[in-house]
């Protein structure tokens, strides 16, 4: 199939590489000319413009699939998109867009014809090797259609044990991407996926803290203990209850760098643990730990300790994102 990328970000480019390596057919267009090259070197075809981009997909239904960061840029991306393309072809937006936003958009490309999809995509600047988890809202028939991009996109059955029970329900969610509902549903499992997220760091980061300052001199000196950090973070990594991909970016991280004087410990929010509170509030569902989480973040922008500077540093290893630079 052949498939327009519209935004060659972190995410974006590695979307497009890991569809040609399949097989698949990518034009994409980016503001920058260096990251439409970079692809075009790979074998995508480059496109000037959003309309350029539109004109040199073959085929119907056509399909772009935006993936620019929520707000102003991917609105008006959306936008004119909207105006370019015809009946029946499919909008995608893979960026972490508020669900309100992808229901309003939904009905708004409807009236012309147009299906819009939301696809929450998780995976990071892993997701090249790895493949991406995807949560899908939309139109059934576009999703069907898609199936064999989604299908590439996804990791696959890989060497994770099966569920048991599973038997007779839908084979998709097993191989990574699943159709979750109408449009915005995708998003909305997406942003709880990152609410859970913050909540999942921020226990991990207070029990690294814990461990680490368990040598104070304001504690019996019977009970003082140095523990190496990296040590436990690698031995939890094998046989423990708390395995996961978190622990093992945080055990890398430690690895090279165990005081992680490389991070300042200031963690950004991109939004969706902000929209997870709000749904919690909408619904009456307590969420202690996750509304603690987000507050967290919160304060670390005015002073840090070594639990922000864990935070910091599985943000960098999964997604790549970079400290805000110190205010002078």
């Amino acid at each position: 199939m052949q498939i327009g990328v519209a935004g060659l970000g972190r995410m974006g480019a590695n979307i497009s590489r890991r569809l040609m390596r399949a097989g698949h057919g990518s034009v994409v267009w980016d503001a920058s000319q260096a990251a439409i090259d970079g692809l075009a070197a790979d074998g995508a075809t480059p496109a000037s413009g959003l309309a350029d981009m539109v004109a040199k997909l073959s085929g119907s239904p056509k399909t772009v699939w935006v993936m620019l960061p929520h707000g102003k840029v991917t609105e008006d991306t959306i936008a004119a998109l909207g105006a370019l393309m015809s009946p029946g072809d499919i909008i995608i937006d893979g960026g972490n867009t508020y669900y309100k936003d992808d229901v309003r958009r939904g009905k708004e490309l409807a009236a012309k014809g147009i299906r819009y999809l939301d696809v929450g995509t998780s995976g990071g600047v892993w997701g090249l090797a790895r493949g991406y988890c995807l949560m899908i809202g939309g139109d059934a028939d576009a999703v069907r259609h898609l199936d064999p991009i989604f299908a590439t996109l996804a990791p696959g059955l890989g060497d994770i044990e099966r569920t048991t029970g599973r038997e007779g329900r839908d084979p998709r969610a097993e191989q990574g991407y699943i159709h979750a509902g109408p449009v915005g549903a995708g998003h909305f499992v997406k942003m709880i996926h990152n609410g859970i997220e913050y909540g999942m760091m921020q226990a991990m980061a207070e029990g690294f803290d814990i461990l680490k300052n368990r040598a104070s001199a304001k504690l019996p000196e019977a009970e003082r203990f140095d523990l190496n950090v990296g040590d436990i973070a690698e031995v939890w990594r094998r046989g423990s209850v708390v395995t996961s991909w978190l622990l093992d970016l945080t055990a890398s991280a430690l690895a090279t760098d165990e005081k992680l004087d490389g991070f300042s410990g200031h963690v950004d929010d991109s939004g969706e643990g902000r929209w997870t509170i709000e749904a919690a509030i909408e619904e009456a569902v307590p969420a202690e730990v996750l509304a603690a989480s987000l507050f967290t973040r919160f304060r670390s922008r005015q002073d840090h300790t070594f639990a922000e500077k864990v935070l910091s540093a599985m943000r960098f290893g999964f997604g790549g994102h970079v400290e805000a630079p110190k205010k002078g």
